[in-house]
C-alpha cells in the first residue's frame, strides 16, 4: 500500500485492509437474504506494517451468478478515530486459472465458471473516480503464482493519492 504524490511512493503504515468474498459455492457470509447474517466466514481485515504490506491466507474465491470471480477490498486510513481516505474495489484473477480451479472439488460441486472476466460489466466498465473509461479490470488483476502447497500466491501493489 502506497501514497504516491507527483510519482514518489511511500508506504502507508497503520492502513485498514478488508478482504472479502463468496466461498467455492458462491455465497457470501453476512447476507441475511442468503441466510447467512449471522456469519463471518471469508472476510477479514489487517492492519498494514512500515511498508504498507498486509498479508492474507484464504480459499479460492467462489463465483455467483451474474459475475466473474473476484475479491473484494477496502483500504481505509485514520487520524486517530476519524476516518481520512476509504478506497473500495475488487481483484480478479486470471480465467485460465478460474476454470481449472473449478475442475477441483468442492469448486466442482458448483459447476463451471458462469462468466469470464471480459463478460462482467464491473471489469469491462469504467473506474468510479472516472480516471480509466473502460477495462478497469485489467489493472485490477491479482497476480498469481502457483506454491509449493498446491496452492496459489497473489499479490498486487495499491497506490493511492491518501492526501
Amino acid at each position: 500500500m502506497y501514497d504516491v504524490d507527483n510519482g514518489i511512493c511511500t508506504p502507508i503504515n497503520d492502513a485498514k485492509v478488508d478482504i472479502w468474498h463468496a466461498n467455492s459455492q458462491g455465497v457470501y457470509s453476512g447476507v441475511q437474504d442468503a441466510g447467512t447474517g449471522q456469519n463471518n466466514f471469508l472476510r477479514g481485515y489487517q492492519m498494514t506494517d512500515e511498508n504498507g504490506t498486509v498479508q492474507f491466507t484464504t480459499i479460492y474465491p467462489g463465483w455467483y451468478e451474474g459475475r466473474a470471480i473476484h475479491i473484494h477490498a477496502k483500504v481505509r486510513t485514520f487520524d486517530g478515530s476519524n476516518e481520512t481516505l476509504e478506497w473500495t474495489s475488487q481483484f480478479y484473477l486470471n480465467n485460465s486459472i478460474n476454470e481449472r480451479v473449478y475442475t477441483q472439488p468442492p469448486y466442482s460441486k458448483h459447476g463451471p465458471v458462469d462468466m469470464t472476466n471480459e463478460e462482467d460489466f464491473i471489469y469491462t466498465g469504467p473506474s468510479s473516480d472516472g480516471l480509466v473509461k473502460a477495462n478497469t479490470g485489467q489493472r485490477l488483476m491479482l497476480k498469481l503464482n502457483e506454491d509449493d502447497k498446491q496452492g496459489y500466491i497473489g499479490t498486487f501493489n495499491i497506490g493511492l493519492n491518501a492526501k
